[in-house]
């Protein structure tokens, strides 16, 4: 609604709830301010917004709202000796070398008073005193320079409602006051994330960032850390990135970023960047032209095609390039007649990949990021958002200041536990009994939607009789979490619209599938599926894995899930869509009783048509395409690649933009595997510990140094684009694709990313037919969205499901045997990423200021068990599995309960997936990563 009213007689309109301050800045009309920042709630502290409403008298305008009719003065004489006397009181204890800050030029007090007018001799009367407050240049980004201060609040309101840390606050009184951490310690000994968040909106020089450049252009693009997909501006001076800000107009981050999306893109210009081909030669490798590489390649591929038959290539595609790369990657794989390509979802989101497809038809977070704080109440289970996906973190906390109730299961305290209504702390592996256990209350007490239930599933009443059994005494007995808690955290979650989030920690089991499945159970009974701020969500953990993905880079699907060959679940799924399509299909199909489905398994049986399957005619459609053709053989998964028996593995491989050495588990077998692999192929940007095996090495491009798109979490495909040239030799891994393949005489043309997306439209039309690289180009576009004047889809599964119904599943609680505790390895090992870096750190270590957050590996033991064994707070420990041992120091923390340790595997120097566990889960063929029984001794 708008409301219409005067601003210096000029006749200006407002949307109702906007105050006289924002509406006069969105007309351009100028009120002097330095505490008010649109990101945040008003303040009113600085009074310089002070403006005069006729017939009432003066007031600040960014606390007072527009009203109807109202006469608004913003320049007056009494209005004017207000704001300077304000002003010059902030000014004549202000530092005074304006040409000596960073600030210079660009400080909000400077404009403020060059509006105002503030004159040398009033400001030499008033008494000038010189504030000598230390420096806090511990931060290794930025510096903290109290006495350039003006106590806005901005920086305070910025962590509290931005971040939701709530790290900094005003301190001490009168004179005195300033803004400080807890008990006044530097500011890197505090809670702060070092996101920045402060220091970008600070309107002076008391919060500069280090070693600034100011960027002589910038370029619009998408962070490549984790799945959100935060939009950025790349600052650009020469060839050199020496900036990040956010994209303000991004619907995903709003302008906010986290300390690795902000502070970490140094290596895109860093020294150790691949620069030229590599050929390994008398075990050193050495650089040689594109053509050299490219040829062996190709012969070697060749030569041990024509002599043991295709299945002997395998690739692994990437979570860091791009859906045009990824989607040429398993083109390439494919054309060359193998089905043997897959990439590191595999290891985390395969078991969502087959579950959620089975239960509701697509596989996919299905709301969106910005609908996180309309939730009433909100689930993460096995995942970390905070340190993860920190600005799905920062909605997850503003949810929870505007009243949404938070439930926490996590083996491990979590920082969302110290806002959360409820933390379940469930002994690792125990996933299944809980949720079940939390399903049965549901329906005990009949806290579920029986109209949804009605409409829109299919097998309530099976999972009814058999839930009966997981009461909360029962799961407790199993999982360690009182039953009290349980039966508070099913009605918690019953009482409003819920949200769930999950992650690794829930799908890295040898029962990940069934996790996503009984998990999903509870969005069904409740009826929080198809509806806004509800959903099951998956959260990616890198910027395009969900892409990598959608691309088709799994054995058995081409692009958008279309199947390669018939499985348990996909040609039921496409059957049924080409029905709903109201496409012919011929032969007819047989009848499917779905009311078996799923009765008491989460699995399909394979249905059985007359004539040609869906995977035939799809197969079809990619072989007259492509102009090759394509094998139906099922294609090896990467725990079949790296499989036990050395005859079941290829004998080559191409790996591009993947490091297996550090990121799968049993990592000693899995480098025995490339030793013994006839030929090893790296595409990457830096020489990983990977690439240290390979025969050839091509040097990739990075995010910043092509185009192309990549998909985040909340499914929506967004533009990337160049912002400086690769370093050397190196190129785009398209162009790198698109000449091996001629190499091949496979006759690609392609010219730009733009032609292969246009490729990737067509065969995948469900998904991305409507979206243009011109549509894509504002704020992208959430598939599905077939046609160009489809707005996309932020909400799945809306009035139906994928599927048409969808599944409740029955799920049995299995006790993880294979890695049980004993008196030989009494812990239970478990796995997380840290904040302050990202994977297997070729990225984040490359810039020193993340290297000083968090520089080793420090595994997390509780204080009862460090006094058990007798370990202080700098003790270095070796810890054993059922496969090896490596050395770590520790963190003593409440953290982690006893009996439970946890490590990330971000350090090459302590490689902890060499003791992980490699048992995988027998639906997905997810690695059970989460638990690995351990000994511990101090060394």
């Amino acid at each position: 609604m708008k409301v219409a009213f005067k601003i210096n007689n000029l006749e200006i309109t407002a949307d109702e709830g906007d105050t006289i301050l924002q509406a006069a800045l969105k007309h351009h009309i100028y009120i002097p301010h330095l505490c008010y920042h649109p990101d945040l709630k008003p303040f009113g502290g600085c009074r310089l917004c002070i403006v005069e409403i006729e017939g009432r008298g003066q007031t600040i305008s960014c606390k007072t709202p527009v009203e109807k009719g109202i006469r608004v003065i913003t320049e007056s004489s009494g209005i004017n000796k207000v704001r300077r006397i304000a002003a010059e009181l902030l000014i004549v204890n202000h530092y005074s070398e304006c040409l000596q800050c960073v600030r210079n030029t660009d400080c909000k007090l400077q404009e403020v008073a060059t509006y105002i007018g503030i004159e040398e001799g009033r400001l030499n009367r008033l008494k000038r005193t010189v504030r000598d407050i230390p420096i806090d240049d511990s931060n290794p980004f930025f510096i903290r320079d109290p006495n350039k201060c003006v106590l806005c609040g901005i920086c305070v309101r910025s962590c509290e409602e931005i971040n939701g840390v709530s790290a900094i606050d005003f301190a001490f009184r009168g004179y005195e006051t300033k803004i400080s951490v807890l008990a006044d310690k530097p500011i890197k000994e505090s809670k702060c994330e070092s996101c920045g968040e402060c220091m970008v909106r600070c309107p002076t020089g008391a919060l500069v960032p280090k070693n600034y450049q100011r960027p002589a252009r910038e370029v619009k693009t998408i962070c490549p850390y984790c799945g959100t997909g935060c939009g950025i501006y790349l600052g650009v001076r020469g060839n050199e990135i020496v900036s990040v800000r956010g994209n303000p107009d991004s619907p995903v981050n709003k302008g906010q970023l986290c300390v690795k999306g902000r502070f970490g893109y140094h290596f895109v210009n860093h020294p150790d960047r691949l620069t030229a081909p590599l050929i390994r030669s008398d075990g050193i490798l050495k650089e040689v032209s594109w053509d050299e590489a490219l040829e062996l390649v190709a012969l070697r591929i060749k030569e041990a095609q024509n002599k043991y038959g295709p299945e002997v290539l395998a690739g692994l595609a990437s979570a860091k390039v791009t859906n045009e790369e990824n989607y040429l990657f398993q083109k390439l794989l494919r054309s060359l007649g193998t089905n043997s390509v897959d990439h590191c979802a595999r290891l985390c989101h395969a078991a969502t990949v087959v579950a959620l497809s089975t239960v509701l038809g697509s596989a996919a977070m299905t709301n969106t990021v910005d609908g996180i704080p309309g939730a009433d109440v909100i689930l993460v289970i096995g995942v970390n958002p905070t340190e993860s996906e920190p600005i799905i973190g920062y909605r997850i906390r503003e949810a929870v200041r505007g009243g949404a109730k938070l439930i926490v299961a996590d083996p491990r305290c979590i920082p969302l536990t110290e806002i959360a209504d409820i933390h379940l702390q469930q002994l690792p592996g125990t996933d299944v009994a809980l949720v079940n256990a939390l399903a049965h209350v549901i329906i005990k007490e009949k806290l579920y939607d029986a109209e949804y239930i009605k409409n829109r599933t299919h097998g309530f009443e099976y999972l009814e009789e058999f839930i009966e059994k997981y009461t909360p005494e029962y799961a407790s007995r199993i999982s360690g979490v009182p039953a009290r808690d349980i039966i508070s955290a099913a009605r918690l979650f019953a009482s409003g619209r819920g949200a769930i989030f999950y992650s690794m920690g829930l799908t890295q089991h040898t029962s990940g599938a069934e996790n996503v499945a009984a998990l999903t159970n509870l969005s069904l009974l409740t009826g929080n599926l198809g509806v806004p701020h509800g959903g099951i969500n998956p959260l990616r953990g890198q910027c395009n894995v969900q892409g990598a993905c959608d691309m088709g880079c799994l054995p058995n699907v081409f692009t958008g899930y279309q199947p390669v060959y018939g499985d348990r679940f996909t040609d039921t799924y496409w059957r049924r869509l080409k029905l709903e399509e109201g496409k012919q299909v011929t032969p007819p199909v047989e009848e499917i009783d779905t009311s078996e489905v799923i009765a008491d398994t989460i699995e399909f049986e394979r249905p059985v048509y007359r004539g040609m399957s869906v995977s035939e005619e799809i197969r079809k459609k990619f072989s007259k395409t492509w102009g090759v053709t394509l094998s139906d053989a099922p294609g090896r998964t990467i725990p079949e690649i790296f499989h036990e028996n050395p005859k079941r593995r290829p004998r080559l491989i191409y790996i591009m933009g993947e490091n297996p050495v550090l990121t799968d588990p049993d990592g000693n077998h899995v480098r025995k595997c490339l030793e013994e692999m006839d030929f090893v192929v790296v595409q990457d940007i830096f020489l990983s510990e990977t690439a240290q095996y390979a025969d050839v090495v091509l040097p990739g491009a990075c995010f910043a140094e092509k185009d192309g798109t990549f998909i985040n979490t909340e499914r929506r495909v967004q533009r990337l684009h160049k912002a400086v040239s690769p370093p050397g030799k190196s190129k785009p891994d398209w162009e790198i694709l698109t000449l091996l393949a001629n190499k091949f005489n496979l006759n690609w043309n392609y010219n730009s990313t733009e032609e292969i997306w246009n490729e990737i439209r067509k065969l995948t039309p469900h998904y991305f037919g409507g979206m243009s690289y011109e549509r894509l180009e504002k704020r992208g576009l959430q598939w599905p969205c077939p046609t160009e004047d489809h707005p996309g889809t932020p909400i799945m599964h809306k009035g139906k499901f994928a599927r048409g119904i969808a599944e409740f599943s029955t799920v049995e609680y299995r006790p993880l045997a294979a890695e049980a505790t004993d008196k030989d390895y009494p812990f239970i090992l478990t796995t997380a990423r840290k904040l302050y870096q990202f994977h297997t750190r070729s990225m984040t270590g490359r810039t020193d200021g993340l290297n000083q957050l968090l520089g080793e590996e420090l595994m997390e033991i509780s204080p009862a068990d460090a006094e058990k064994l007798g370990l202080g707070a700098n003790d270095t420990v070796k810890v054993t599995s059922r496969r090896g041992s490596i050395k770590s120091k520790i963190r003593i923390t409440d953290s982690v309960p006893p009996g439970v340790v946890c490590m990330s595997f971000h350090f090459a120097q302590t490689p902890t997936n060499t003791i992980t566990n490699p048992a995988v889960c027998n639906m997905s063929v997810c690695s059970g990563l989460k638990v690995a029984a351990v000994n511990i001794e101090k060394v």
